[in-house]
């Protein structure tokens, strides 16, 4: 399940995964909401927090994050990740090359301090 966090800017497209993510998750809540702020800004940035709560994505969940970042690549201008979970924290690292954009990774307890560097 993903839900929108508020009260952050508004060039910022803030999510908190919960349980198990779907496809459904990304076309119902994810999606939209980039679609609406690229409309609103042009350039956007993503908090992407993956909380205690998480238990894992879909494969079409997976595919359907990498088919968001492959469409909307250019206007992302900061990417935060947020989680514990290792192989997330991994899979950011070896991707982050190819992002051309400054990604941050912090842990669940470094929240607040995402959400500072995601807004500066």
């Amino acid at each position: 399940m993903l839900e929108i966090i508020q009260d952050l800017p508004g060039n910022i497209v803030a999510v908190s995964a919960s349980g198990m993510v779907t496809k459904e998750d990304y076309e119902k809540v994810f999606i939209p909401a980039i679609d609406d702020k690229i409309q609103k800004y042009g350039k956007i940035r993503i908090l992407y927090l993956l909380g205690k709560e998480f238990k894992d994505f879909t494969s079409e969940a997976m595919l359907e994050d990498a088919a968001v970042g492959l469409r909307h690549i250019t206007a992302f201008e900061k990417i935060a990740v947020v989680s514990d979970v290792d192989w997330i924290i991994n899979a950011v690292k070896m991707f982050k090359f190819a992002i051309p954009c400054p990604v941050g990774i912090f842990k669940n307890e470094e929240f607040s301090e995402a959400k500072t560097w995601i807004s500066e």
